[in-house]
């Protein structure tokens, strides 16, 4: 994006969007709302999809608010069945340009299968907000630089 039109015409990167989302029936969202300040914070917009959206209106919400990430998030245990069906309702839709992250209570076990899903970072309570940050920067600028490639 460029600030001007003139001679001192200057480009500046536009903030990263961030979803934020709950897919599975979930209602602990405390954590979640202090991603969002930090995100906020951070410079980033922050899109919450608020308490029980399903896989589908997380991706359909990702896609209408043009996201450059989206950071799934559950305590309760199905996020091996949540955040699978976000990420194959993304394939169902040729959605290749949108980041996933994934945070929560999350075995180390399943930590593996989620990355080879395409969901990366999978933090745990405690991770420091820094790192988690520093992840989301680094898969916002891939997928810029997909479409960059793409378009």
């Amino acid at each position: 994006m460029y600030l001007d039109s003139g001679k001192n015409r200057k480009y500046i990167e536009a903030p990263i969007r961030v979803l934020l989302a709950k897919p599975a029936i979930d209602g602990h969202d405390r954590g979640i709302f202090v991603l969002a300040r930090a995100f906020r914070d951070a410079g980033m917009d922050v899109i919450y999809a608020g308490l029980l959206p399903t896989p589908d209106e997380v991706v359909e919400t990702a896609i209408n608010e043009d996201v450059d990430v989206i950071a799934l998030s559950l305590l309760n245990g199905a996020h091996m069945t949540a955040f699978k069906n976000v990420m194959e309702i993304m394939k169902k839709r040729g959605v290749i340009d949108i980041a996933v992250i994934g945070g929560g209570i999350i075995p180390d076990e399943d930590k593996p299968a989620l990355e080879k899903m395409g969901i990366s970072g999978n933090f745990g309570p405690g991770t420091p907000l820094n790192v988690i940050i520093n992840h989301v920067k680094k898969r916002a600028k891939e997928i810029r630089k997909l479409r960059e490639d793409e378009y």
